[in-house]
């Protein structure tokens, strides 16, 4: 499985050389503040398995889970591109906007959802978690 994908501009590439770990859709601050109110839909890759081509700039904070998060935008159109966590070195989560379409990939929960506003609207058939859900398992060395 394979994917590709690119910034607002096409300053920045993406080709992803392996299926996702998980996809779900975050509501912490953080990411309505990016994601302008609502929430952030991600998927999450192994490291190994992404590559990115074109400048990307980011930003660091803690977050309520404790853990460093960078998020990575393009510097040219300032797209939201990728965050990482300082937990999961491992992993890669990048923003489903980037993908080129059609791609099958579709959030599987939402994630901290104690933060979600009030008028959200979140699906019922996604597995649900008020804040940060279990880790992922480590995928396999490719």
């Amino acid at each position: 499985m394979t994917y590709t994908g690119r910034c607002a501009c096409g300053a920045v590439t993406l080709a992803i050389a392996g299926a996702p770990i998980t996809a779900r859709q975050c509501w912490c601050r953080q990411c309505q503040q990016i994601a302008a109110g609502g929430p952030t839909h991600n998927a999450m890759f192994a490291t190994q398995d992404v590559t990115i081509a074109g400048d990307l700039s980011g930003h660091e904070y803690v977050a309520a889970s404790g853990n460093t998060i960078t998020q990575s935008f393009c510097t040219a159109c300032g797209t939201p591109v990728m965050g990482q966590s300082s937990a999961r070195p491992q992993f890669r989560v990048i923003r489903l906007g980037t993908l080129d379409t059609p791609h099958d990939i579709k959030p599987l929960m939402a994630i901290w959802t104690e933060d979600a506003p009030v008028w959200a609207v979140i699906d019922p058939t996604l597995e649900q978690f008020p804040r940060q859900p279990p880790p992922p398992s480590t995928p396999n060395p490719s």
